[in-house]
């Protein structure tokens, strides 16, 4: 794994961290919005400047206090800042020195890491008076930019890494690991999960369905074996989603989903497996994810709720009936041993492959015994078979004669599922006319 330089972005709620972030980026990744409060785990990013490679973790607002949430928030942005290499503390300067900017003030000046006072919104000459407050809060010089204009922030990154240490760029290691990606609808245990992998709170739990609304990526071993894991905002039906953050939040789940290598789709056993889970599913095994459900809470049901909720499973995801089922508990760690080895097992029937020869004298002989049915008086016939790719199983039928109905391709697909071991991975299977030759 690379180990790069870490910059963390630290200030209390909604004064343009994130947008701050973006900009260095590069790319729009940290949620943004004028309501405080929405980032709220801490996030890390990859950014580049004039060739100094560094992670910026974007963090939430912190607080002198609050409720549970707004502390646990805080308790993120301190692990930021204790991890960091440098330290940006961000500060509005348009509104003045308020408690919490002193509080982040007190935090940093005991720190061992270097400090840049970054005082956003100076749009232009006409608040630069305004920095001569911000001496005060004793933190060095401040460095006004414009994070959402981009003004001065050439400057401040052009200091940032003069600041840097060197990247060990020795322990980079080209192969990526495995992404895992944790998703399921609110409130369902997915944070709760990570936290229990991982061996530390990393990412924040509450009871209150929608605390997570970014993607959280973590390096984590399962097994002695390197995984990256990605928690994700829980998704739920578009007409549902209110508030700009969480929609943008969980178009976030879905771009990760894509990316993802697995995925780890959580249940409430308590709640059984619901429409919600069902749609969330369809999403992973169109994805290409492999698939392994997650019965969560597992140890708070009796006998025969549970006997209810495997009939639930069977029921509402016998369309992805190929994916292992694994019961357990994030909150307590029991049964959790168990996703290691089910990891490694679909990653390896994902990336399974299918000798030409054998793949058509099998379908040559599923077609003799079960031929196409007919469809407006025409019989197509699939002529040759050949797998177009891993990661997932992907394979072409050339049919002549008329399409290959939907129905058909499932049939094939239960056979090659029959006959192969690919389970927890999603197999496709594309039907192509073939052209006569001329």
């Amino acid at each position: 794994m690379s180990r790069l330089p870490v910059v963390a972005v630290v200030g209390r709620p909604n004064i343009g961290k994130s947008t701050l972030v973006n900009r260095v980026v590069g790319r729009r990744e940290a949620v943004v919005e004028s309501e405080p409060g929405v980032t709220r785990d801490r996030r890390e990013f990859e950014a580049e400047w004039v060739g100094h490679r560094f992670v910026m973790i974007d963090t939430g607002g912190w607080q002198t206090k609050g409720d549970q949430l707004t502390e646990d928030i805080s308790d993120q942005a301190e692990a930021a800042i204790a991890a960091a290499d440098v330290v940006l503390f961000v500060v509005d300067a348009t509104t003045g020195i308020g408690p919490d900017d002193e509080g982040v003030a007190r935090l940093l000046r005991g720190a061992d890491q270097p400090v840049l006072l970054t005082a956003n919104k100076v749009d232009g000459q006409a608040q630069e008076p305004l920095l001569g407050d911000l001496w005060s809060l004793g933190i060095g010089t401040p460095h006004p930019i414009s994070a959402l204009h981009g003004r001065g922030v050439g400057d401040l990154l052009d200091e940032l890494v003069e600041l840097l240490p060197e990247a060990d760029t020795d322990e980079v290691d080209e192969d990526r690991p495995p992404r895992l990606a944790i998703i399921g609808r609110p409130n369902v245990g997915k944070s709760t999960l990570l936290n229990r992998l991982v061996g530390e709170e990393r990412v924040l739990t509450s009871p209150t369905p929608g605390t997570t609304r970014d993607p959280i990526d973590v390096e984590v071993v399962i097994d002695e074996e390197p995984y990256t894991l990605i928690d994700t905002a829980g998704i739920r039906r578009a007409p549902k989603l209110t508030d700009r953050p969480e929609y943008f939040a969980v178009q976030r789940a879905r771009k990760v989903l894509a990316d993802a290598d697995v995925a780890i789709l959580v249940l409430d056993a308590t709640e059984g497996a619901t429409q919600g889970d069902q749609r969330i599913a369809e999403e992973a095994a169109s994805a290409g994810a492999a698939l392994i459900v997650v019965l969560n809470k597992w140890d708070a049901i009796d006998e025969d709720q549970r006997e209810w909720t495997e009939d639930s499973v069977a029921d509402r995801l016998a369309f992805v009936g190929w994916a292992p089922v694994l019961r357990m508990s994030a909150k307590t760690g029991a049964r959790t041993h168990r996703l290691g080895e089910a990891l490694a097992m679909v990653l390896e029937h994902r990336s399974s492959r299918i000798p030409t020869p054998e793949l058509n004298r099998l379908v040559r002989g599923w077609q003799a015994a079960h031929p196409i049915p007919v469809r407006k008086g025409r019989r197509a016939k699939i002529q040759y078979a050949v797998q177009a790719g891993t990661e997932p199983p992907t394979v072409v039928l050339f049919a002549s004669g008329g399409d290959v109905p939907e129905d058909y391709l499932r049939f094939l697909e239960n056979r090659l599922r029959g006959t192969f071991d690919l389970v927890g991975t999603p197999v496709h299977l594309v039907a192509r006319r073939r052209q006569p030759r001329r």
